[in-house]
């Protein structure tokens, strides 16, 4: 286990890098020129070029880059062009916003997926299992987008059952904080558990078919105990893959659903920095947000070496 946490750290250095050298050079590529958008097309040439060097944008491209990584390395992501702010300051309440949509949703989705993919293995071939496929197809075709906008059409807007716009943060009202991620939550979550029911479904299927199955329905073991001490823990193993990839999936969906529902969370900062070109929050959203992935995929591998042995470096 030791051996694996060091491989993956190791790896995870030149992915960042790698992220930040693509970030750097698409934020570069675009038109947006952020000293025309903070002065205003009036500004004389010479503000533009003094503004430009108190930015620090009249450095060769090269020079900028090396000095951002270097900054980053000791946790320096810069400071916003708009704000004053130090990034750093700027992503934190954002990403707790999003990283709880995210969870609210992956939570929910492991709350249906899993359950509707056991029920729908168990009873293969039957009726039951017909109508999961047909649910799971429709949850597969349907946009978190669009059922976004729907869900705030119909129970926000019409029903007025929840607020439809907005965040209230937990400590003022923990009610009014659940209320209000209802909507986004289960919107985020029906593609996610409508993949990891069609992934559990199949992974059920293949070890309620294996050897060592049969042996224990031999040996007289009733199903349900077979299901739930023996094939759930074994079909979970390909089904650990599938969920951090969604949750990567999720943090990514969950930038446009915040920009429905106006959070206030990574999403909107992210929009933002991308249309006023404020380049540093820019570059510091998106390493974070890689980061938060990576960080991902590095639980998924520890938990699939703790179901799997077989996977652990020797």
């Amino acid at each position: 286990m030791k051996q694996l946490l060091i491989s993956r750290l190791l790896s995870v250095l030149p992915i960042l890098l790698a992220v930040s050298l693509f970030t750097f050079a698409l934020t570069r590529l675009t038109a947006t020129d952020p000293v025309v958008q903070i002065l205003g097309p009036g500004a004389s040439e010479q503000d533009r070029i003094e503004y430009a060097q108190r930015l620090g944008l009249d450095r060769s491209l090269p020079h900028q880059f090396l000095g951002w990584v270097t900054d980053a390395a000791q946790g320096d992501l810069g400071v916003s062009y708009y704000t004053a702010l130090p990034v750093s300051q700027a992503l934190a309440s954002g990403i707790s916003i999003t990283l709880t949509l995210a969870v609210a949703g992956m939570t929910l989705a492991l709350l249906i997926g899993i359950p509707v993919g056991i029920w729908g293995a168990v009873r293969h071939g039957s009726w039951a299992d017909r109508l999961v496929s047909m649910v799971v197809a429709l949850g597969l075709a349907v946009p978190s987008i669009w059922l976004a906008l729907l869900l705030s059409l119909v129970f926000a807007v019409k029903l007025q059952w929840v607020q439809v716009v907005g965040y209230t943060p937990f400590s003022d009202s923990p009610l009014q904080w659940a209320r209000g991620l209802v909507l986004p939550a289960f919107a985020l979550s029906v593609h996610t558990a409508a993949v990891i029911a069609r992934q559990v479904r199949s992974a059920m299927i293949e070890v309620l078919r294996s050897s060592y199955v049969h042996a224990l329905r031999a040996r007289g073991l009733p199903q349900r105990l077979i299901v739930s001490r023996y094939a759930i823990r074994n079909a979970m193993v390909p089904v650990l893959s599938v969920m951090a990839i969604q949750m990567s999936v999720l943090v990514g969906a969950s930038i446009a659903v915040e920009r429905i529902f106006a959070i206030p969370a990574l999403g909107t900062l992210l929009i933002d920095s991308v249309v006023r070109g404020d380049f540093p929050i820019l570059q510091g959203a998106v390493v974070v947000i890689a980061t938060i992935v990576l960080a991902v995929n590095l639980l998924a591998d520890i938990g699939y070496a703790l179901l799997n042995p077989k996977v652990r470096p020797q």
